[in-house]
């Protein structure tokens, strides 16, 4: 199976209003920001995306690929920015030649892959010698619940598994980031069961254009709630201990 067929969010992708919403996401803004400053001294020619979808943590720039499975996820967003390459690519199969990126970017991906390993050294290839990985994912396997398998989660990870698999596919790692704290989880696990039962509500409605004039409604509040939980979700994530943080971000470099 095509995995962009098995993207429960995939019907969502052509709808502006929906990735709109998505982008205020306060979870998305944590991990972008993350991401960036992961970045911020970094020197760089060719930077990599594995798996933007529709909201990538890298801004947009001629030097900037972004790849994705989904063909209307990777539509979507050149319509969006405009600036940069875009590449339709399985993580574990990427088409690109040994050793063409300086950086590559991974952002919650792995944990949506069968072969995790395998997409590790797809990547590892194509990062250039002394070039750096920054991926982002979810941790602690005891958080494994009903919100990960709703949004096709494989599995979650332990730091040191993931510190593994690195080296295993030839990265060191070299930092590692809180990015989201136990709130997180609870948060998510609430909104997966009211996402649930609000499409179950709309199963009978699928004509209606009402929903699509109700995100435009709902548009500045939301946007604004999410800056406001942002804050509580950064706090919450500093002040746990890492051990309990839903979110990390690994930066490893390349042997």
């Amino acid at each position: 199976m095509n995995p962009s067929q098995n993207n429960r969010f995939q019907d969502f992708f052509a709808d502006d209003k929906y990735v709109m919403l998505k982008n205020y996401l306060y979870n998305y803004q944590l991990r972008k920001h993350a991401v960036e400053m992961s970045l911020r001294h970094e020197k760089h020619d060719m930077i990599l995306e594995v798996g933007s979808g529709v909201s990538p943590v890298v801004r947009p720039d001629r030097n900037v690929v972004y790849s994705d499975v989904s063909f209307l996820a990777l539509q979507t967003l050149k319509q969006n920015l405009r600036e940069g390459m875009y590449v339709v690519a399985d993580g574990m199969n990427l088409p690109f030649r040994s050793e063409s990126f300086s950086h590559v970017i991974s952002s919650e991906v792995l944990e949506h892959l069968e072969d995790d390993t395998r997409a590790l050294a797809e990547i590892a290839g194509v990062i250039k010698p002394s070039g750096v990985l920054v991926i982002t994912f979810p941790h602690r396997r005891f958080y494994f619940s009903y919100d990960d398998r709703f949004v096709k989660h494989f599995r979650r990870y332990e730091l040191s598994e993931m510190e593994s698999l690195l080296r295993k596919a030839g990265l060191s790692p070299v930092s590692v980031r809180k990015v989201l704290g136990p709130l997180e989880k609870i948060t998510m696990c609430i909104a997966v069961f009211l996402f649930s039962a609000v499409q179950r509500f709309r199963m009978g409605d699928r004509e209606s254009t009402q929903p699509s004039r109700k995100l435009i409604l709902i548009s500045f509040p939301f946007k604004w709630i999410n800056k406001l939980y942002a804050v509580l979700a950064w706090l919450d994530a500093k002040i746990m201990p890492r051990a309990l943080s839903a979110v990390l971000l690994i930066k490893a470099v390349k042997k």
